[in-house]
């Protein structure tokens, strides 16, 4: 393969040499994506706390959760399927390569299709049921209401950049992220506070943002990517097994993070009722949070790729030794991250929120020094879900995002009402240590991993 088909000049080789330099080399720029794209999301939340006020702020938060489960589901599908992709390059089979991006492409184009009509016909119903205040509804809806309908761009910039990523591209899809989050950010400014369009200014800032990425990133799969390309005779013969491959890899990815929000949406509900500030108070840490996140969700990507080609490529030896050399890095990740959290958690709250609220403050702050530490279990959490599902598992990771699912229930239901924020602060991270347990248990008890297949 010549660099003009595969992208090599900007490629990584998962497949020979050192393990974790070249890991880390492919992590890096998945890591400053992910930077840049928690920054433009965060960028939103303050400015809107900044020039909009704390009811602003509160109508963003109370619509997060649904948020998440439109662009998760979304981003999961392209992902899921991306790890099809992986398998055929580390198995050097170009024409499966090829079929597996057109049959993406079908199977893409008709699913998000449905969710967007279906965001569009139940969105504010879905608000309601969740408990959102009346006093923010509107500001909630029109916000949701516009990533609602323009999720296909989100589907398209992600799964353009995941199969960069398969082929061991990590560099582009960053490049064309920095640039547009530039832009989502000069939009957010614009559009708020000399267009006066609200929360709803936000929205379209990241839409527009998202479509700019998307069009580079297609663009560029045209002139340096070629071996992404298929061709019409592709579209026609993807074949029975393939198009199976890739709805389950793909649908397990996205309703495994759908169920996750889904948990979030209920979690949400209990959130919603200890009032506004509280509101205002959880996004802003969540936003500090996702970016604390961002070293253990970059590992747990970089591992999908590299597992999946590993797997396509019969290494086994391989994947066993990178799990290790990744837990190792976990470790070394949260003891920094919380340490950092400790002592700046409560200026970051005032920086995020734009607020001096003492409950936002204190709840905030709480939060973050609660959860830094867990940080090693959730990394343990991610890389192995992403590993099992590299490894072409469709069904354990849906089991572990089901005890989340109702774990939150009973957090809800049981807990919140009794316990208020503190038992929002425990919920997530007691949740974790049960499914890091089951999939761990259910990584070393594969056929593949054990030798048996």
């Amino acid at each position: 393969m010549n660099s003009s088909k595969t992208g090599s000049r900007a490629s990584v080789d998962l497949i020979h040499g050192p393990i974790m330099p070249s890991l880390l080399t492919f992590m890096f720029p998945v890591f400053i994506s992910n930077v840049f794209q928690q920054l433009y999301n965060a960028a939103d939340t303050a400015i809107v706390g900044n020039f909009l006020g704390e009811n602003s702020l509160a109508a963003i938060g109370a619509c997060a959760s649904i948020f998440e489960l439109l662009t998760v589901f979304a981003n999961n599908m392209g992902n899921g399927f991306a790890m099809v992709t992986a398998r055929a390059f580390g198995a050097g089979n170009e024409r499966n390569l090829r079929r597996s991006v057109a049959g993406s492409i079908l199977i893409g184009a008709a699913a998000v299709a449905v969710l967007t009509i279906a965001s569009v016909l139940g969105l504010r119903p879905l608000l309601k049921l969740i408990n959102t205040p009346n006093a923010i509804l509107d500001e909630a809806y029109s916000y949701i209401r516009i990533v609602g309908e323009w999720l296909a761009v989100t589907f398209l910039y992600n799964l353009c950049a995941g199969l960069l990523r398969a082929i061991g591209n990590s560099v582009m899809p960053l490049v064309f992220l920095i640039f547009s989050s530039v832009l989502n950010v000069v939009l957010d400014i614009f559009m708020i506070t000399s267009l006066h369009m609200g929360v709803a200014g936000a929205a379209y800032a990241t839409v527009i943002a998202q479509a700019v990425s998307a069009v580079l990133c297609v663009l560029y799969i045209f002139r340096r990517a070629r071996i992404l390309i298929p061709r019409v005779e592709d579209f026609r013969h993807i074949g029975r097994f393939m198009l199976a491959d890739l709805a389950g890899q793909g649908f397990s990815m996205a309703f495994m993070g759908s169920i996750v929000s889904i948990g979030s949406i209920i979690l949400q509900f209990g959130i919603n009722g200890l009032g506004e500030a509280v509101i205002a108070g959880h996004v802003a840490a969540r936003k500090i949070f996702s970016i604390g996140n961002l070293l253990f969700m970059s590992m747990a990507s970089a591992m999908a790729t590299f597992v999946s080609q590993n797997r396509g490529a019969d290494k086994r030896d391989r994947i066993l030794t990178a799990m290790r050399k990744a837990r190792w890095f976990d470790l070394l990740s949260m003891l920094i991250v919380a340490f950092l959290f400790y002592f700046t958690a409560t200026p970051l709250m005032r920086l995020i929120s734009g607020s001096d609220n003492p409950v936002i403050l204190g709840n905030g702050t709480a939060y973050l020094r609660f959860t830094a530490p867990f940080y090693f279990v959730l990394g343990m959490l991610l890389q192995t879900r992403f590993a099992l599902q590299g490894l072409g598992a469709k069904l354990v990771p849906l089991i572990s995002s089901g005890i989340e699912l109702m774990g939150k229930i009973l957090f809800t239901w049981l807990l919140v009402p009794r316990f208020g924020y503190p038992a929002v602060i425990a919920c997530e991270p007691v949740i974790w240590l049960f499914m890091t347990a089951q999939l761990l248990y259910a990584f070393y008890k594969d056929p593949y991993i054990r030798g048996k297949e």
